[in-house]
Protein backbone atom coordinates (compact mmCIF):
# COMPACT_ATOMS: atom_id res chain seq x y z
CA UNK A 1 0.00 0.00 0.00
CA UNK A 2 1.35 3.41 -0.96
CA UNK A 3 2.19 5.75 1.91
CA UNK A 4 4.98 7.93 0.50
CA UNK A 5 5.39 11.35 2.10
CA UNK A 6 6.08 14.43 -0.01
CA UNK A 7 7.83 17.64 1.05
CA UNK A 8 4.49 18.59 2.59
CA UNK A 9 2.71 16.25 4.99
CA UNK A 10 0.60 13.83 2.94
CA UNK A 11 -2.42 12.12 4.50
CA UNK A 12 -3.55 8.99 2.66
CA UNK A 13 -6.87 7.20 2.49
CA UNK A 14 -5.89 3.64 3.35
CA UNK A 15 -9.37 2.26 4.01
CA UNK A 16 -12.20 4.82 3.91
CA UNK A 17 -10.66 7.37 6.29
CA UNK A 18 -13.32 9.36 8.12
CA UNK A 19 -11.45 11.29 10.81
CA UNK A 20 -12.89 13.37 13.60
CA UNK A 21 -12.64 17.01 12.61
CA UNK A 22 -13.91 20.41 13.83
CA UNK A 23 -16.70 20.74 11.28
CA UNK A 24 -18.76 22.79 13.73
CA UNK A 25 -16.01 25.45 13.81
CA UNK A 26 -15.83 25.83 10.05
CA UNK A 27 -17.54 27.70 7.24
CA UNK A 28 -17.74 25.77 3.99
CA UNK A 29 -17.52 28.12 1.01
CA UNK A 30 -19.15 26.85 -2.19
CA UNK A 31 -18.73 29.07 -5.27
CA UNK A 32 -21.65 28.68 -7.63
CA UNK A 33 -23.03 30.24 -10.79
CA UNK A 34 -26.65 30.37 -11.78
CA UNK A 35 -26.09 27.49 -14.23
CA UNK A 36 -24.87 25.23 -11.40
CA UNK A 37 -28.03 25.49 -9.32
CA UNK A 38 -30.36 22.50 -9.31
CA UNK A 39 -27.85 20.40 -11.27
CA UNK A 40 -27.43 16.79 -10.19
CA UNK A 41 -23.88 17.49 -9.02
CA UNK A 42 -24.88 20.54 -6.95
CA UNK A 43 -27.85 18.64 -5.52
CA UNK A 44 -25.47 15.92 -4.37
CA UNK A 45 -23.05 18.41 -2.84
CA UNK A 46 -25.63 20.21 -0.71
CA UNK A 47 -27.51 17.03 0.22
CA UNK A 48 -24.22 15.53 1.38
CA UNK A 49 -23.35 18.66 3.36
CA UNK A 50 -26.62 18.13 5.27
CA UNK A 51 -25.11 14.92 6.68
CA UNK A 52 -21.86 16.70 7.57
CA UNK A 53 -23.55 19.61 9.41
CA UNK A 54 -20.76 22.19 9.18
CA UNK A 55 -21.00 25.29 11.34
CA UNK A 56 -21.92 27.38 8.31
CA UNK A 57 -22.24 27.07 4.56
CA UNK A 58 -21.61 30.20 2.51
CA UNK A 59 -22.60 30.09 -1.16
CA UNK A 60 -20.61 32.59 -3.22
CA UNK A 61 -23.17 33.16 -5.97
CA UNK A 62 -22.49 34.75 -9.33
CA UNK A 63 -25.86 35.30 -10.97
CA UNK A 64 -27.92 37.89 -12.82
CA UNK A 65 -30.72 39.62 -10.87
CA UNK A 66 -33.41 37.71 -12.75
CA UNK A 67 -32.08 34.36 -11.54
CA UNK A 68 -31.26 35.10 -7.92
CA UNK A 69 -34.75 34.37 -6.61
CA UNK A 70 -34.99 30.86 -8.00
CA UNK A 71 -31.48 29.98 -6.83
CA UNK A 72 -32.27 31.29 -3.36
CA UNK A 73 -35.52 29.31 -3.22
CA UNK A 74 -33.71 26.13 -4.24
CA UNK A 75 -30.95 26.58 -1.66
CA UNK A 76 -33.51 27.12 1.10
CA UNK A 77 -34.75 23.54 0.60
CA UNK A 78 -31.59 22.20 2.25
CA UNK A 79 -31.39 21.72 6.02
CA UNK A 80 -28.22 23.73 6.50
CA UNK A 81 -27.05 26.85 8.28
CA UNK A 82 -26.66 28.42 4.86
CA UNK A 83 -26.34 31.97 3.64
CA UNK A 84 -25.85 33.43 0.19
CA UNK A 85 -23.18 35.95 -0.68
CA UNK A 86 -24.49 37.46 -3.90
CA UNK A 87 -21.28 38.55 -5.56
CA UNK A 88 -23.16 40.51 -8.26
CA UNK A 89 -25.39 42.42 -5.86
CA UNK A 90 -25.68 45.98 -7.26
CA UNK A 91 -25.03 47.62 -3.85
CA UNK A 92 -21.94 45.41 -3.44
CA UNK A 93 -20.72 46.32 -6.92
CA UNK A 94 -21.03 50.00 -6.01
CA UNK A 95 -19.12 49.50 -2.76
CA UNK A 96 -16.34 47.62 -4.56
CA UNK A 97 -16.08 50.31 -7.22
CA UNK A 98 -15.87 53.03 -4.55
CA UNK A 99 -13.01 51.11 -2.93
CA UNK A 100 -11.16 50.76 -6.24
CA UNK A 101 -11.87 47.03 -6.39
CA UNK A 102 -14.12 46.88 -9.42
CA UNK A 103 -12.86 44.79 -12.30
CA UNK A 104 -13.34 41.47 -14.02
CA UNK A 105 -15.83 39.06 -12.50
CA UNK A 106 -14.72 35.48 -12.04
CA UNK A 107 -14.44 32.51 -9.73
CA UNK A 108 -11.42 33.96 -7.96
CA UNK A 109 -13.21 37.23 -7.27
CA UNK A 110 -16.20 35.34 -5.84
CA UNK A 111 -14.06 33.19 -3.54
CA UNK A 112 -12.05 36.22 -2.40
CA UNK A 113 -15.26 37.94 -1.30
CA UNK A 114 -16.37 34.77 0.50
CA UNK A 115 -13.01 34.26 2.22
CA UNK A 116 -13.27 37.66 3.86
CA UNK A 117 -16.79 37.01 5.15
CA UNK A 118 -16.09 33.42 6.21
CA UNK A 119 -12.86 34.29 8.03
CA UNK A 120 -14.76 36.89 10.04
CA UNK A 121 -17.32 34.28 11.14
CA UNK A 122 -15.44 31.02 11.73
CA UNK A 123 -12.14 29.64 12.96
CA UNK A 124 -11.63 27.54 9.81
CA UNK A 125 -12.64 27.90 6.16
CA UNK A 126 -13.14 25.07 3.65
CA UNK A 127 -13.52 25.78 -0.07
CA UNK A 128 -14.76 23.38 -2.71
CA UNK A 129 -16.70 23.50 -5.97
CA UNK A 130 -20.35 22.63 -6.54
CA UNK A 131 -19.77 20.43 -9.60
CA UNK A 132 -18.08 17.38 -8.06
CA UNK A 133 -20.17 14.41 -9.18
CA UNK A 134 -18.38 12.13 -6.72
CA UNK A 135 -18.67 14.38 -3.67
CA UNK A 136 -18.55 12.41 -0.39
CA UNK A 137 -19.34 13.23 3.27
CA UNK A 138 -15.69 12.58 4.16
CA UNK A 139 -14.33 15.46 2.08
CA UNK A 140 -14.90 18.29 4.56
CA UNK A 141 -13.68 16.32 7.62
CA UNK A 142 -10.57 15.15 5.77
CA UNK A 143 -9.70 18.71 4.74
CA UNK A 144 -10.27 20.02 8.26
CA UNK A 145 -8.42 17.26 10.12
CA UNK A 146 -4.93 18.73 9.61
CA UNK A 147 -6.06 22.15 10.84
CA UNK A 148 -7.14 20.63 14.15
CA UNK A 149 -3.59 19.29 14.50
CA UNK A 150 -1.90 22.65 14.07
CA UNK A 151 -1.51 22.91 10.30
CA UNK A 152 -2.57 26.19 8.71
CA UNK A 153 -3.35 24.99 5.19
CA UNK A 154 -4.64 21.72 3.71
CA UNK A 155 -5.01 20.89 0.03
CA UNK A 156 -7.07 18.08 -1.42
CA UNK A 157 -5.76 15.66 -4.03
CA UNK A 158 -7.46 12.91 -6.01
CA UNK A 159 -7.40 10.80 -9.15
CA UNK A 160 -9.15 12.07 -12.30
CA UNK A 161 -10.06 8.88 -14.15
CA UNK A 162 -13.42 8.66 -15.91
CA UNK A 163 -14.87 6.82 -18.88
CA UNK A 164 -11.68 4.73 -19.14
CA UNK A 165 -9.57 7.85 -19.70
CA UNK A 166 -7.15 10.06 -17.79
CA UNK A 167 -8.46 13.56 -17.17
CA UNK A 168 -6.97 16.43 -15.17
CA UNK A 169 -5.37 17.61 -18.41
CA UNK A 170 -4.44 21.13 -17.33
CA UNK A 171 -2.68 19.74 -14.28
CA UNK A 172 -0.96 16.87 -16.10
CA UNK A 173 -0.04 18.56 -19.36
CA UNK A 174 0.55 22.18 -18.39
CA UNK A 175 1.25 22.75 -14.72
CA UNK A 176 3.37 19.68 -13.91
CA UNK A 177 5.83 19.91 -16.84
CA UNK A 178 6.02 23.69 -16.53
CA UNK A 179 7.02 23.53 -12.87
CA UNK A 180 9.57 20.81 -13.67
CA UNK A 181 11.08 23.03 -16.37
CA UNK A 182 11.27 25.93 -13.92
CA UNK A 183 12.91 23.71 -11.29
CA UNK A 184 15.61 22.83 -13.82
CA UNK A 185 16.48 26.50 -14.20
CA UNK A 186 15.99 27.84 -10.67
CA UNK A 187 16.99 26.58 -7.23
CA UNK A 188 14.11 28.20 -5.35
CA UNK A 189 12.10 26.91 -2.36
CA UNK A 190 8.85 28.21 -3.88
CA UNK A 191 9.27 25.82 -6.82
CA UNK A 192 9.94 22.87 -4.51
CA UNK A 193 6.75 23.80 -2.68
CA UNK A 194 4.66 24.10 -5.85
CA UNK A 195 5.99 20.72 -7.02
CA UNK A 196 5.19 18.96 -3.73
CA UNK A 197 1.44 18.76 -4.31
CA UNK A 198 -0.12 15.76 -5.98
CA UNK A 199 -2.96 17.79 -7.48
CA UNK A 200 -1.98 21.46 -7.19
CA UNK A 201 -4.89 22.64 -9.37
CA UNK A 202 -7.51 21.00 -7.16
CA UNK A 203 -10.12 23.52 -6.01
CA UNK A 204 -10.59 21.86 -2.63
CA UNK A 205 -8.66 23.34 0.29
CA UNK A 206 -9.02 24.32 3.94
CA UNK A 207 -7.31 27.10 5.83
CA UNK A 208 -7.33 28.84 9.16
CA UNK A 209 -9.18 32.13 9.27
CA UNK A 210 -5.89 33.91 9.88
CA UNK A 211 -4.33 32.52 6.72
CA UNK A 212 -7.51 33.13 4.70
CA UNK A 213 -7.20 36.83 5.51
CA UNK A 214 -3.62 36.88 4.15
CA UNK A 215 -4.21 35.31 0.73
CA UNK A 216 -3.99 37.33 -2.48
CA UNK A 217 -6.39 35.86 -5.00
CA UNK A 218 -6.50 36.18 -8.82
CA UNK A 219 -9.84 37.38 -10.12
CA UNK A 220 -10.57 34.48 -12.47
CA UNK A 221 -8.93 31.11 -13.05
CA UNK A 222 -5.57 30.67 -11.37
CA UNK A 223 -7.07 30.85 -7.89
CA UNK A 224 -5.44 27.53 -6.95
CA UNK A 225 -1.91 28.66 -7.80
CA UNK A 226 -2.46 32.02 -6.14
CA UNK A 227 -3.63 30.26 -3.01
CA UNK A 228 -0.51 28.07 -2.98
CA UNK A 229 1.65 31.18 -3.25
CA UNK A 230 0.09 32.65 -0.12
CA UNK A 231 0.24 29.31 1.67
CA UNK A 232 3.97 29.05 0.94
CA UNK A 233 4.61 32.53 2.30
CA UNK A 234 2.60 32.20 5.51
CA UNK A 235 2.40 28.45 6.21
CA UNK A 236 5.40 26.99 4.39
CA UNK A 237 6.31 23.31 4.19
CA UNK A 238 5.97 22.73 7.93
CA UNK A 239 2.39 23.97 8.33
CA UNK A 240 0.99 22.60 5.06
CA UNK A 241 -0.70 19.24 4.45
CA UNK A 242 -2.40 17.54 1.54
CA UNK A 243 -5.16 14.97 1.97
CA UNK A 244 -6.45 12.14 -0.18
CA UNK A 245 -10.02 12.72 -1.40
CA UNK A 246 -10.19 9.53 -3.44
CA UNK A 247 -11.32 9.59 -7.07
CA UNK A 248 -13.11 12.67 -8.38
CA UNK A 249 -15.48 13.24 -11.27
CA UNK A 250 -15.94 16.83 -12.46
CA UNK A 251 -17.46 18.55 -15.45
CA UNK A 252 -15.05 18.50 -18.38
CA UNK A 253 -14.06 21.41 -20.62
CA UNK A 254 -12.99 21.58 -24.22
CA UNK A 255 -9.52 22.89 -25.02
CA UNK A 256 -10.72 25.86 -27.09
CA UNK A 257 -13.33 28.54 -26.48
CA UNK A 258 -13.63 31.39 -23.99
CA UNK A 259 -14.12 29.00 -21.06
CA UNK A 260 -11.90 26.23 -22.39
CA UNK A 261 -8.66 24.81 -21.08
CA UNK A 262 -6.46 27.07 -23.24
CA UNK A 263 -7.95 30.18 -21.64
CA UNK A 264 -7.75 28.61 -18.19
CA UNK A 265 -4.12 27.81 -19.00
CA UNK A 266 -3.37 31.51 -19.61
CA UNK A 267 -4.90 32.41 -16.26
CA UNK A 268 -3.00 29.69 -14.42
CA UNK A 269 0.22 30.87 -16.06
CA UNK A 270 -0.43 34.49 -15.07
CA UNK A 271 -1.05 33.47 -11.48
CA UNK A 272 2.13 31.39 -11.46
CA UNK A 273 4.26 34.27 -12.78
CA UNK A 274 2.90 36.59 -10.07
CA UNK A 275 3.66 34.03 -7.36
CA UNK A 276 7.20 33.57 -8.70
CA UNK A 277 7.68 37.32 -8.92
CA UNK A 278 6.78 37.60 -5.22
CA UNK A 279 9.48 35.02 -4.49
CA UNK A 280 12.13 36.73 -6.63
CA UNK A 281 12.16 34.10 -9.40
CA UNK A 282 12.56 35.48 -12.94
CA UNK A 283 11.84 32.88 -15.65
CA UNK A 284 13.59 33.05 -19.02
CA UNK A 285 10.59 33.25 -21.32
CA UNK A 286 12.71 32.70 -24.42
CA UNK A 287 13.83 29.20 -23.38
CA UNK A 288 10.97 28.19 -21.09
CA UNK A 289 8.46 27.08 -23.79
CA UNK A 290 11.05 24.67 -25.20
CA UNK A 291 12.05 23.12 -21.89
CA UNK A 292 8.36 22.90 -20.95
CA UNK A 293 7.65 20.88 -24.09
CA UNK A 294 10.60 18.55 -23.41
CA UNK A 295 9.25 17.72 -19.95
CA UNK A 296 5.72 17.40 -21.31
CA UNK A 297 6.86 14.89 -23.95
CA UNK A 298 8.50 12.79 -21.24
CA UNK A 299 5.30 12.85 -19.22
CA UNK A 300 3.23 11.78 -22.23
CA UNK A 301 5.19 8.54 -22.45
CA UNK A 302 4.77 8.01 -18.71
CA UNK A 303 1.02 8.64 -18.91
CA UNK A 304 0.78 6.30 -21.91
CA UNK A 305 2.44 3.51 -19.95
CA UNK A 306 0.22 4.11 -16.93
CA UNK A 307 -2.91 4.14 -19.09
CA UNK A 308 -1.89 0.91 -20.84
CA UNK A 309 -1.12 -0.75 -17.50
CA UNK A 310 -4.69 0.02 -16.38
CA UNK A 311 -6.38 -0.78 -19.70
CA UNK A 312 -7.33 2.86 -20.35
CA UNK A 313 -7.61 4.63 -23.68
CA UNK A 314 -4.81 7.10 -24.39
CA UNK A 315 -4.39 9.38 -27.41
CA UNK A 316 -0.78 10.63 -27.68
CA UNK A 317 -1.55 12.85 -30.67
CA UNK A 318 -4.37 14.63 -28.85
CA UNK A 319 -2.20 15.15 -25.79
CA UNK A 320 0.65 16.52 -27.94
CA UNK A 321 -1.72 18.92 -29.65
CA UNK A 322 -2.79 20.23 -26.25
CA UNK A 323 0.84 20.70 -25.27
CA UNK A 324 1.47 22.77 -28.41
CA UNK A 325 -1.52 24.94 -27.53
CA UNK A 326 -0.39 25.39 -23.95
CA UNK A 327 3.20 26.22 -24.96
CA UNK A 328 1.93 29.17 -26.98
CA UNK A 329 0.50 30.74 -23.81
CA UNK A 330 3.86 30.88 -21.99
CA UNK A 331 4.75 34.57 -22.07
CA UNK A 332 5.97 37.31 -19.68
CA UNK A 333 3.51 38.28 -16.93
CA UNK A 334 0.85 40.90 -17.45
CA UNK A 335 -0.03 43.60 -14.94
CA UNK A 336 -0.75 42.07 -11.55
CA UNK A 337 -4.52 42.22 -11.03
CA UNK A 338 -4.74 40.06 -7.92
CA UNK A 339 -7.11 41.19 -5.24
CA UNK A 340 -5.50 42.35 -2.00
CA UNK A 341 -5.21 40.27 1.14
CA UNK A 342 -8.10 41.01 3.49
CA UNK A 343 -5.58 42.27 6.02
CA UNK A 344 -4.88 45.12 3.55
CA UNK A 345 -8.24 45.47 1.81
CA UNK A 346 -9.81 48.96 1.59
CA UNK A 347 -13.22 47.54 2.47
CA UNK A 348 -14.21 45.44 5.50
CA UNK A 349 -15.92 42.03 5.19
CA UNK A 350 -18.90 43.42 7.10
CA UNK A 351 -19.58 45.82 4.24
CA UNK A 352 -19.43 42.97 1.74
CA UNK A 353 -21.94 40.96 3.75
CA UNK A 354 -24.29 43.93 4.23
CA UNK A 355 -24.24 45.04 0.60
CA UNK A 356 -24.88 41.51 -0.56
CA UNK A 357 -27.88 41.27 1.77
CA UNK A 358 -29.24 44.60 0.53
CA UNK A 359 -29.14 43.32 -3.03
CA UNK A 360 -30.81 40.03 -2.09
CA UNK A 361 -33.60 41.83 -0.26
CA UNK A 362 -34.21 44.14 -3.22
CA UNK A 363 -34.31 41.19 -5.62
CA UNK A 364 -37.16 39.46 -3.79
Amino acid sequence: MEYVQERVTTLHDFDGADPDAPTDRATVVVPMTERDHASLAAERVFSTLETVSPGRVLVALRADPGRVGEVRTWLETFDLSLSILWCDSPPLAEALASAGLDGRRGKGRDIWLALGVAAAESEFVVVHDADAKSYAPTHVPRLLFPLARGFAFAKGYYARVENDRLYGRLNRLFYAPLVRALEDAHDAPILSYLAAFRYPLAGEFATTADLARRLRVPRTWGLEVGTLGGAFEYAGFEDTAQVDLGQHEHDHRSVGGPDGLSEMCRSVGRALWWVLEDAGVEPDFETLPGTYREHAETLIEQYAADAAFNGLAYDRDDEREQIRTYAETIAPPETDTRLPAWTDAPIPPETVRERSREGLDAAE
